[in-house]
């Protein structure tokens, strides 16, 4: 009861970066304790729990969004009100990446092997997926890109529709897929740079750290947005479904409110997937 009782949704949006550093602490208690007590299922065990810390925080919010619906009249001082919340998720989105990442650079590789197997694997299927439609057109490669991503973002409306906050767990575990994609393009250009220059310069040190960041962030932010403005909506959806009858004014309108954050959601998908395609290869 103590990590999920930290800061209360209208806490969070007064202060929407201090959930950044709550997601470092959530998820480094959660990964400890998974290698602590379930080393051989660490991998699982440590989104788990993150997600269990997190519970409590997104159903609060998801009720308290839903109340704004009933008290703001205005579609659009209603979408900024919405921003407020899917800002401090941000945050803490931010901090699970940037703790899992962390984690995954300075651990002994035998230990990152048992904590990050899972999410390795899924990184060699993504990969060998990509590999057989590279050879298409840029436009192929922008309709595969988008059309899966689609699917998980309608995973996290109706995640958030039947579970409530369940769309914290694809979110958390796409946060621990990156980090081990993030995690991996810096130690192994650690490793050539060490090899190169002895890895004298601390400098260098950290602008490979901030170049694995950056080279999944281009597109990475707005994905994870949009996945959030679904798990968003959904959750609205299944907080009004428990509150209201179906044929209530006030179930529409909050129904109305839920499908603009889902065409909202799409548009950011499609620009997620076009920076993908278009600006990522640019820079690396």
């Amino acid at each position: 009861m103590v990590l999920e009782s930290i800061i209360s949704p209208l806490k969070a949006e007064k202060k929407p970066w201090d959930l950044f550093f709550i997601g470092l602490l959530y998820s480094s208690v959660a990964m400890f304790l998974a290698l602590w007590i379930f080393r051989d299922q660490a991998s699982l065990v440590m989104v788990f729990l993150t997600v269990t810390a997190t519970v409590p925080l997104m159903y609060n919010t998801l009720k308290f969004e839903e109340e704004k619906d009933l008290a703001i009249p205005k579609e659009r001082a209603l979408i900024k009100e919405h921003g407020k919340a899917l800002s401090f998720f941000m945050f803490l989105f931010l901090g699970f990446l940037l703790a899992f990442t962390v984690w995954y650079v300075f651990l002994p590789e035998k230990i990152i092997e048992q904590t990050f197997n899972i999410q390795l694997q899924t990184i060699k299927t993504i990969n060998s997926n990509i590999l057989g439609f590279s050879i298409n057109s840029a436009s192929n490669v922008l309709l595969q890109i988008f059309s899966n991503n689609v699917k998980v973002f309608l995973f996290c409306v109706f995640f958030s529709f039947f579970y409530g906050a369940g769309a914290i767990f694809i979110l958390t575990w796409n946060a621990s897929v990156i980090s081990a994609a993030v995690g991996t393009f810096i130690r192994n250009n650690l490793s050539m740079y060490a090899n190169a220059v002895g890895l004298t310069k601390v400098a260098g040190y950290f602008g490979v750290f901030s170049l694995g960041l950056l080279r999944y962030s281009i597109h990475g932010v707005p994905e994870i947005l949009a996945y959030f403005i679904g798990g968003l909506a959904g959750g609205i959806i299944s907080v009004a479904v428990i509150r209201h009858d179906f044929g209530s004014g006030h179930f529409k309108k909050i129904l109305f409110d839920s499908l603009d954050l889902i065409v909202l959601g799409i548009f950011v998908l499609f620009i997620a997937a076009l920076l993908e395609v278009f600006m990522t290869p640019l820079f690396f």
